[in-house]
C-alpha cells in the first residue's frame, strides 16, 4: 500500500492533507525560547496574529527535527511493509533531512520489506504546496508510486514562484537569499524580486521600486514563463498580505482570463524568514 507523507513547511494544512491522505510532519520555530510545532501546539494557524508579531519585532527562529522524531513518524508504515514517498521541502535549504536519512537508513535495516522514495520540491512554501497538491491528485487518481516518480522527474523543474517581501530584515538574517545586497531595504520603496531556482535556492534575480511594480513584476513573469497555467493550480502565497495577493490574482486574471487560482497562507515556519507583507506567485512553466 501507497502511504504519503509532507511537511508543513510545504503550507499543507491538514484538512489539505486529509483531503489527499497525507501524513503531515510538522517543523518547528521557536520565539523567545519557546518552540512550536505548527498543528501539533496548535489546531488551525492564526496568520494574522502570527505576521503582527513579526511588525511587533519580534524574530523567530527555525531548528530541524531529530532522527528518532523522523523515525516516530514513519515506523508504523516501514513496519507495516507500505511502500511510502515522502514529498518535501527543498533539501538544500536544510539540514534536517540529513536527520532523516540516518533515520531512514535504520529503519531499512530493521524493516526490509518496505520501500521508501521521496520527491524534492526544490522549493518551500507555495511552490512546494502546488507540487504536494499534484502528487495528491495523481495518488486519488490511482497512479503507481513509479508513476508519479517518474512524472517528477520532469515536472519539477516546471514549476516557477517568484516573489517579493516588503521588509528585508527576516532575509537578511537568516542569509537564505543569494544576491540580496545587504543594503537592501534601506532604500524606501525598493523590493528584490526573488526566485526559487533549480537548485532549490532562494535567489534575487532583481529589484523593483514600488508595490506596484512589484505586483506587475509578478505577472510578467507568468506571461513569459508561463506554460499550460489553464491546466493548473495557480498558487498565490501570502505572508498576511491578502489584498495584495488578490490583486496579484486579479490581474493575472485580467491578462490571461479565468483561472484556478489558489491562496495560500505561508506557513509560520518559512514565514519567519520571509517576514510579514510578502506575496509570491506559483504557477507551471517552461522552465523555472
Amino acid at each position: 500500500m501507497l502511504k504519503i507523507y509532507t511537511d508543513t513547511d510545504t503550507d499543507i494544512t491538514p484538512a489539505v492533507a486529509a483531503e489527499y491522505g497525507y501524513t503531515l510532519i510538522s517543523m518547528p520555530y521557536s520565539i523567545d525560547a519557546k518552540t512550536t510545532y505548527p498543528y501539533v501546539d496548535f489546531k488551525e494557524f492564526d496568520a494574522h496574529a502570527f505576521y503582527d508579531t513579526l511588525r511587533g519585532g519580534v524574530l523567530p527562529t527555525t531548528s530541524a527535527i531529530s532522527k528518532d522524531q523522523y523515525k516516530n513518524y514513519f515506523i508504523r508504515d516501514f513496519a507495516a511493509g507500505n511502500e511510502i514517498l515522502y514529498v518535501h521541502f527543498s533539501r538544500a535549504m536544510t539540514n534536517t533531512f540529513d536527520a532523516m536519512d540516518q533515520a531512514i537508513a535504520d529503519l531499512k535495516k530493521q524493516f526490509p520489506a518496505a520501500r521508501f522514495e521521496e520527491i524534492d520540491t526544490k522549493g518551500i512554501t507555495t511552490i512546494s504546496y502546488a507540487i504536494v497538491r499534484e502528487v495528491g491528485d495523481m495518488v486519488k487518481a490511482g497512479k503507481t508510486l513509479d508513476e508519479i516518480l517518474d512524472w517528477a522527474k520532469v515536472e519539477v523543474d516546471k514549476f516557477a514562484m517568484y516573489f517579493f517581501a516588503d521588509d528585508l530584515k527576516f532575509f537578511r538574517r537568516s542569509g537564505r537569499v543569494s544576491g540580496l545586497a545587504a543594503t537592501m531595504g534601506t532604500l524606501i520603496g525598493v523590493r528584490p524580486l526573488i526566485h526559487m531556482s533549480q537548485a532549490g535556492k532562494m535567489e534575487s534575480i532583481g529589484t523593483v521600486k514600488g508595490r506596484p511594480n512589484a505586483i506587475k513584476a509578478l505577472v510578467d513573469k507568468v506571461a513569459e514563463l508561463g506554460e499550460d497555467i489553464e491546466k493548473h493550480r495557480i498558487c498565490i502565497g501570502h505572508t498576511d498580505a491578502p489584498e495584495i495577493a488578490r490583486e496579484v490574482g486579479r490581474q493575472i486574471e485580467e491578462r490571461f482570463g479565468k483561472q484556478n487560482i489558489v491562496y495560500v497562507d505561508v506557513n509560520p515556519t518559512a514565514g519567519s524568514h520571509c517576514g510579514p507583507n510578502g506575496v509570491g506567485v506559483c504557477f507551471h512553466a517552461k522552465n523555472r
